[in-house]
């Protein structure tokens, strides 16, 4: 006897649009379990209403894997695969802890199935090309990274000191004064640092000097 627990999933924006995804992924896997002949008794439907899919740190699917690890069920099904995790690290352990634990994951929109050879060969062909996909992107930031920098970009947080403050720092050091007597001038005025801070450094006043320098 096939015990089945399935699971849906809608995030908080998703349910602010509208409560017919839950439905839907529902229906498709009632669809389903008509089709392979699953008692409705035996489906169990295990819900997270308003979770994002980015990690498995949600009640429902904890609740699910728990059951599934004590074999209270041996098989859980999703109508489409990012409702169980949009991570593909999540996935592909997933996938090992089923392997493991000896039960099936089905997800219904991309024929995996690891109750079968075919169904399972498809899920760890999910995992590589996944995989692929992040190293590509990996690889296309370092080199657009590397372009940038070899065309004179800089990089990183842009400058948020205002002109007058970098033109008084710039003066201030012009006339003799020393990067503590700059700071605790600085600190006395109450003016803010480039991100916001209260606090002026003889460090922190080294770095705008040498900014100012650099742009001249």
């Amino acid at each position: 006897m096939t015990r089945i627990l399935a699971y849906v999933r809608v995030s908080t924006e998703e349910q602010a649009v509208s409560g017919a995804g839950l439905q839907a992924q529902r229906a498709a896997i009632l669809a389903e379990s008509n089709r392979r002949g699953w008692s409705v008794d035996d489906v169990t439907f295990v819900e997270d209403a308003g979770f994002s899919g980015k990690d498995l740190k949600r009640p429902g699917i904890v609740q699910a894997l728990h059951a599934l690890q004590r074999g209270d069920a041996d098989t859980l099904v999703v109508a489409k695969l990012d409702r169980l995790s949009r991570s593909m690290s999540d996935l592909t352990r997933l996938l090992g802890v089923a392997s493991k634990q000896g039960w099936a994951l089905i997800a219904l929109d991309v024929a995996v199935d690891t109750s079968t050879p075919t169904g399972e060969a498809m899920a760890h062909v999910i995992g590589t090309f996944s995989q692929l996909e992040r190293r590509l992107i990996g690889q296309r930031t370092k080199e657009a990274l590397a372009m940038r920098r070899a065309a004179g970009v800089r990089l990183g947080r842009p400058a948020l000191m205002p002109r007058n403050v970098v033109d008084r720092i710039v003066q201030h050091r012009t006339a003799g004064l020393t990067l503590k007597a700059i700071a605790d001038l600085l600190n006395s005025d109450r003016v803010p640092t480039a991100q916001g801070g209260k606090a002026w450094y003889p460090s922190t006043v080294s770095k705008v000097l040498a900014s100012a320098a650099a742009q001249k």
